[in-house]
């Protein structure tokens, strides 16, 4: 199950349902809140589903998946389970509505679903209404920025190869196309090479009085030792 750019997803296919909300088992990452300039990415819950019905009721989401509209009650049910989460303990579901600042209003959805600690597959789907305005790929942006914070090393996701709008916002979440595909898609991912521990012992530490060597002269003596001149030009501890 996949879906990327303005479609609803499909029903899932055996234990890997779409990506929900549950809480992630050893080191996955935590489904919480992520601010963006025009968004705040909310943590799905059951009571989305009316308003998300009416967010997703534009036929041409389905354009590229098939299906139609979910219902107020069927898409509260689909809700509920991806609330419960998977019942694979190695995989974590995440999912987020996207509610417009200044508004009070969803607009859409994102969702990742982790393997492991370190790999994330990305998706998110913006309503009929709401498309046009850089939306999808701000939460994209969001939604990769904060898995990537959160120790995510390798995220991807799968493209329609004609759905263009939906690859812009790939592109613009920092995803590269691929030359593999799956199930007529293309995969698109983005590395992110692990990131290094800060560790005490490497921090510089101050500086005092530095010692210097005397220009050779006439009668060479011991080595003179120039006036400490405080913080060193990098400043001490750097941030890294």
């Amino acid at each position: 199950m996949r879906f990327q750019g303005p479609r609803e997803p499909r029903e899932p296919r055996g234990t890997r349902e779409p990506r929900g909300t549950r809480e992630p088992r050893g080191n996955a990452i935590r489904t919480e809140p992520i601010t963006t300039a025009r968004l705040t990415l909310l943590p799905l819950q059951v009571e989305h589903a009316a308003e998300m019905a009416a967010v997703l009721a534009d036929p041409a989401l389905h354009t590229f998946i098939g299906g139609t509209p979910s219902t107020p009650e069927a898409l509260r049910t689909r809700y509920e389970r991806l609330v419960a989460g998977s019942p694979d303990p190695a995989v974590s579901w995440h999912n987020w509505v996207l509610r417009l600042t200044g508004e009070n209003r969803l607009a859409g959805t994102v969702q990742a679903t982790l393997s492991g600690a370190e790999h994330a597959e990305i998706a998110w789907v913006v309503g009929t209404p709401w498309q046009g305005r850089g939306l999808a790929s701000e939460a994209a942006r969001g939604l990769v920025r904060q898995l990537r914070r959160q120790g995510v090393r390798t995220i991807t996701a799968h493209v329609h190869p004609g759905h263009h709008a939906s690859a812009a916002v790939a592109r613009a979440a920092g995803l590269s196309p691929t030359e593999e595909e799956q199930d007529g898609e293309i995969r698109w991912r983005l590395d992110t090479p692990p990131r290094r521990r800060e560790d005490p012992s490497e921090e510089p530490r101050a500086q005092g009085p530095r010692t210097r060597p005397v220009p050779p002269g006439p009668s060479p003596g011991p080595p003179g030792v120039a006036p400490g001149r405080g913080t060193p030009p990098d400043g001490g501890p750097r941030s890294r």
